[in-house]
């Protein structure tokens, strides 16, 4: 998943983001628009005019690729699937979309969406080209690029491997066919890697002719295909693993608690180091006051180890992440992989009463893979 980034706001309930590689890539479409496209076929233009024309395509361009993304997410909460955020990255953009879709025509009109509405955009673009070529030439040359772009970008991403969005429609085929998911998965997962691997040889055929940039971004684009490919076979293969077991399965059940006045360096010297454990529970007798973990005790400087005390560092019951006894290890893994937690704890009826610990649930899934089960 990606990281980092800048939050625009919200549509239709979805949190929209800037990742921080998208601001090289939309420097680069319009560093290329305006020194390269709109000086090749529109010389006569004023240098202000191919600037502001660059960066208003470029605008424009990431406003398709954000439609592109939102029908996906649109039509899957239609679907009954939460859709927690839509991020533009260096490579387009990405829906977080919280579970696999549970049917094939489910997956394919997700799939599909987004391709024809690029295609749709494409259409659109190039009809207010006809319609204003030779009289506002401006906005008829901006509108004619974000056409053919967007036919483009439609056409690309219905090539059908995983997890380009052609993957998924025939990921979604194959399993309606066989009623495997994993099988289909595996077959559509195993073309996109193909695919990438084509992108990849194609782009150093490019550099060894002496189109360097152009060679490097095909190859760029194939290595990330390959390896978008191959990972969302291993997250369907964990999701399939997980399945049916809940949090109650792997949490650990004996919380060292420790009182809100303790001081850091009392914490460190009494707790941390004679036990090991790499989290705490800050409670007042059985009343939960929140958590207090390695990460927690790094941030403050060693020299107010001694009058810092843990009601101060640690994070509030309130603010806590946290899952009941009975959540799905899947989404439980999601969690503390989106996040980049350690543990999350395991509550009921107010209480935390378990802790789920990333390596403990990576050795649960080790197992089960040797095991075969």
């Amino acid at each position: 998943m990606l990281k980092g980034g800048v939050l625009l706001g919200k549509i239709f309930g979805i949190s929209i983001r800037l990742h921080f590689s998208w601001f090289i890539i939309f420097a680069l479409v319009t560093w290329i628009l305006t020194t390269s496209y709109f000086p090749g076929f529109y010389p006569d233009w004023s240098l202000a005019a191919k600037i502001g024309a660059g960066v208003i395509t470029s605008l424009l361009f990431f406003a398709s690729v954000l439609a592109h993304e939102l029908m996906h997410s649109v039509v899957a909460q239609a679907s009954g699937i939460p859709v927690k955020s839509i991020t533009l990255f260096i490579f387009g953009g990405v829906s977080q979309i919280a579970e696999e879709p549970k049917e094939p025509k489910i997956e394919l009109r997700i799939a599909l969406v987004g391709p024809l509405t690029s295609i749709l955009l494409g259409g659109i673009f190039l009809a207010i080209w006809f319609t204003l070529r030779g009289t506002v030439e401006e906005v008829a040359a901006i509108a004619a690029w974000l056409g053919i772009v967007n036919i483009l970008l439609g056409v690309f991403n219905l090539i059908p491997g995983f997890p380009l969005d052609g993957g998924r429609v025939l990921r979604s085929i194959l399993w309606w066919r066989t009623k495997d998911l994993r099988r289909a998965t595996r077959t559509a997962s195993n073309m996109g890697r193909g695919v990438g691997f084509l992108f990849i040889f194609g782009g150093i055929w490019l550099i060894f002719i002496g189109l360097w940039l152009n060679g490097l971004w095909m190859a760029f684009i194939g290595w990330f295909l390959q390896n978008a490919a191959a990972g969302s076979f291993r997250q369907l293969t964990l999701q399939q693993m997980l399945q049916g077991h809940a949090a109650r399965e792997v949490m650990t059940r004996d919380c060292l608690t420790v009182p809100p006045e303790v001081t850091i360096e009392q914490l460190v010297n009494e707790h941390v180091l004679p036990s090991g454990n790499l989290c705490f529970v800050v409670a007042v007798g059985s009343r939960v006051q929140g958590l207090i973990t390695l990460q927690d005790i790094k941030v403050v400087p060693r020299e107010l180890w001694p009058t810092k005390r843990v009601m101060e560092v640690m994070t509030p019951f309130d603010k806590m992440k946290w899952v009941p006894p009975d959540q799905d290890l899947a989404s439980v893994l999601g969690i503390l992989t989106q996040d980049d937690l350690a543990q999350v704890p395991v509550v009921e009826n107010g209480n935390i009463v378990g802790m789920v610990v990333r390596n403990n649930l990576l050795a649960f899934i080790n197992i089960r893979d040797k095991l075969g089960m």
